[in-house]
């Protein structure tokens, strides 16, 4: 089958790329670079049912050249991190918008199954805990970070728009906070705890550290989305791991898994940054016969252990 991954270069994106190669089938991994690596699909390029295309998709899309069918679009494609999406607001509102457009101009055109990642941050500074996905969230739609819930929250109306006026086949994913090997230093916690402790430098929390995150290997999400991807289920679905963690907790844990001399050191919590996140996974459960596999320890360890081995960041 012929696949199209937009953001393939990116940290999600490859572990797509990789999964849907190691099982034959034709991938055109789209990317524009901003965010995504090269060294991510470095290993790929030279496979003949491999295809990179160097592009925004913010731009109209034509893959006449690539394939004559496409039976997946895979769209993840899209500024993540907080330092990304304040350097780059206006570009992150348009690929959650403009290019979901254009992507499920694309799934109508050739009839493809569409998958739309989208993220916990859709439900803002939840009032609810867990989140279920029937909760509407609390967003603050002009705040420094609505450029990308408020982008993803249109994304989400926009593909389900499409399936009930033209009847294709769509899955919403919510992601939750997902870490592990490939995962760049761009200011989200794990990497930046690990880079921290690595080089016995002072490891940064934000806030009095007692806010909470449940973070979900990077082998769990792909699994979940892979039956995802293979099932009936039209709605938004959470995939992410429900063991919850305060973020103090999680930079203690990440100085004793290094043997770190680092410190932990406050500062002030950014604007409308949750307090809470913790999936409600009982549609995974139920729909997918899917939940995690991997604990916190496990994976860190995983990570821990590649970021050594690369030297990234370290001094």
């Amino acid at each position: 089958m012929n696949f199209l991954i937009s953001g393939g270069a990116g940290f999600i994106g490859s572990y797509l790329c990789d999964k849907f190669i190691s099982e034959g089938h034709t991938i055109l991994c789209i990317d524009n670079l901003l965010s995504g690596k090269m060294k991510n699909i470095k290993h790929l390029l030279k496979k003949s049912n491999f295809y990179f295309l160097e592009k925004d998709i913010i731009e109209q899309i034509d893959i006449n050249y690539f394939f004559d069918k496409l039976d997946y679009i895979f769209h993840f494609a899209s500024l993540a991190s907080l330092p990304y999406i304040t350097k780059y607001p206006i570009h992150t509102e348009l690929t959650n918008s403009i290019g979901t457009y254009n992507l499920l101009k694309l799934a109508v055109r050739y009839k493809s199954k569409f998958i739309l990642a989208s993220t916990s941050e859709i439900y803002g500074d939840p009032d609810i805990h867990p989140q279920v996905e029937t909760y509407f969230g609390n967003v603050n739609t002009i705040g420094p970070r609505s450029v990308y819930d408020e982008s993803k929250r249109f994304a989400e109306t926009l593909t389900m728009s499409y399936f009930n006026n033209y009847g294709i086949d769509i899955k919403i994913v919510r992601i939750f906070n997902t870490y592990g090997p490939r995962m760049a230093c761009d200011g989200r916690v794990v990497l930046n705890f690990i880079h921290q402790a690595i080089n016995d430098e002072n490891i940064t929390v934000y806030g009095d550290g007692q806010q909470t995150r449940s973070f979900c290997y990077i082998d769990d999400l792909i699994d979940g989305i892979y039956k995802l991807a293979n099932s009936d289920y039209n709605n938004p679905i959470n995939i992410g791991n429900p063991q919850e963690i305060t973020i103090e907790k999680l930079a203690n844990k990440i100085i004793e898994l290094t043997n770190s001399k680092s410190k932990i050191i406050y500062k002030s919590l950014p604007v409308n940054d949750p307090l809470k996140r913790c999936p409600d996974i009982y549609r995974a459960k139920e729909i997918l016969q899917w939940e995690p596999k991997i604990d916190l320890e496990s994976g860190l360890n995983e990570v821990i252990q590649y970021e050594k081995e690369n030297n990234i960041y370290m001094s």
